[in-house]
């Protein structure tokens, strides 16, 4: 569904006290305000979302890293906010006329016909920049779960500098600026392919080229378990992306001036709460299956599964079909996690099981329940954004790697991101005091045998 759909500009029946609102005001004034203010409000549910991505991953990361997630989840939505300012919205919607991409250069509000009393734009021009600006943020958050404990925080935020300005609107202005993909009828709701696959693909080449954490794969093949610091924080991270998720599908209608409009966005709504459900459920009977026991991060994974699986297409299923979409979306993500171990790239958030692999199933399940998609199309849809995403990702992860570095050294991952990179501890309470040494480590310690002891000490665990 592209996002430039045009808006009707019907009214809204509303509840007594705005009927004299509604007689003083013209009715295609009240649409556009109706419109505006559903851009505004689901907006912030989407940038809710990025606590939901910080406590998220502050839970999954072990304690000594956990300062350094946070810092990176907030500081890379100011970057998204500036770059999709300076670049990012008009490379993504201006002027893009069924090609590649749009123009360079600063974007900037024109209400003056609305000012004037034509509505026929159908919401405020700010409101609809503040929107699209929160999903760019939420493309470069699946990035920073995936690479974390060993990236350096200078090089992951230059990474997304990139991302935010350049790679997400390119991409973006296929599907939803009315690029080419637009013109074959390419399908993607809410952002399944456009926004999470996309940062699953970010993610990918990261975690490659930046290797695994120092201990995570033995020379057996052996995986160890590296459990994260804190399982009721992830918890509730996961509980404010379920919330933020509302908006993120729901305010993708991009309209709320008609009665057709709000019965869409209601069952847009309750068929993202399904899949969630479906995808949770589904997670946990698949790994009490498998191994006997139900991990919590998986019941958790799951449900994020669900909730990207669906967002390509969230308006077209009944509730059953959006469970078993979910439903599916949490067996992948099970299966998934070990996979990408035995490849041995390390993804210490489940971001490239989550994003990725369901951003990819999300997109394609689209014309199971929408006539009007193809799934040769859907499939050029996934398969151009990748090829894309994987080329550009590459050249720029690689590019900051033989310049300035990626991955802090092995001294400072064994003492952790968050002394050797920013100074400070999330838990300087619980954290162990290394007394003498000016590097934080015992005295004598060499980086050879600090890197044996801490793949002891998760063999352990």
């Amino acid at each position: 569904m592209a996002r430039f759909r045009s808006l009707a500009l019907t009214g809204l029946m509303l509840a007594l006290p705005a009927v004299a609102l509604a007689e003083d005001a013209p009715v295609s004034e009240l649409s556009y305000v109706l419109n505006t203010f559903s851009f505004l409000v689901m907006g912030i549910l989407v940038m809710w979302m990025a606590a939901g991505f910080g406590m998220l991953e502050s839970g999954l990361v072990r304690s000594k890293n956990v300062a350094t997630i946070c810092l990176k989840n907030i500081s890379l939505f100011g970057i998204a906010g500036i770059l999709f300012y300076l670049v990012g919205y008009n490379l993504m919607y201006a002027g893009v006329d069924g090609g590649y991409m749009g123009s360079f250069g600063l974007w900037a509000a024109d209400d003056a016909a609305a000012l004037a009393g034509d509505y026929s734009g159908g919401y405020s021009a700010a409101s609809d920049w503040f929107f699209q600006m929160v999903f760019c943020g939420a493309a470069c958050s699946v990035v920073s779960g995936c690479v974390a404990e060993r990236i350096k925080i200078w090089s992951f935020l230059a990474f997304c500098v990139i991302l935010c300005g350049i790679i997400y609107p390119i991409q973006g202005s296929w599907g939803w600026g009315g690029g080419w993909l637009s013109e074959m009828g390419f399908s993607d709701y809410a952002g399944s392919t456009i926004v999470h696959s996309v940062g699953g693909w970010a993610a990918l080449t990261g975690a490659i080229i930046l290797g695994a954490r120092k201990g995570k794969y033995g020379k057996d093949g052996r995986v160890n378990p590296m459990p994260g610091s804190n399982i009721p924080l992830a918890t509730l991270g996961t509980f404010i992306l379920w919330m933020g998720w509302y908006g993120f599908n729901g305010g993708s209608v991009l309209a709320l001036g008609d009665a057709a409009s709000a019965i869409e966005m209601s069952n847009v709504m309750v068929n993202t709460n399904m899949a969630a459900c479906g995808g949770m459920i589904a997670a946990m009977i698949m790994v009490q299956v498998l191994y006997k026991k139900v991990d919590v991060t998986m019941g958790l994974n799951g449900a994020l599964a669900g909730l990207v699986s669906i967002t390509a297409g969230p308006a077209t299923p009944s509730l059953g079909a959006a469970c078993l979409i979910g439903a599916v979306g949490g067996v992948l993500v099970v299966l998934a996690v070990p996979f990408f171990d035995k490849l041995k790239i390390d993804d210490v958030v489940g971001a490239l099981s989550v994003h990725l692999v369901c951003g990819i199933w999300g997109t394609m399940a689209v014309p199971f329940t929408d006539d009007g998609a193809s799934f040769l199309t859907q499939f050029i849809g996934v398969a151009a954004t990748g090829a894309f995403v994987l080329v550009a990702s590459s050249v720029v992860w690689l590019v900051l790697k033989y310049t300035i570095g990626i991955r802090v050294s092995e001294d400072e991952e064994y003492r952790g991101c968050d002394v050797a990179e920013i100074g400070m501890e999330a838990y300087p309470d619980f954290q162990r005091v290394n007394i003498g040494g000016g590097t934080g480590l015992p005295a004598g310690a060499t980086a050879t045998a600090v890197a044996m002891s801490a793949a002891e000490t998760v063999k352990h665990a």
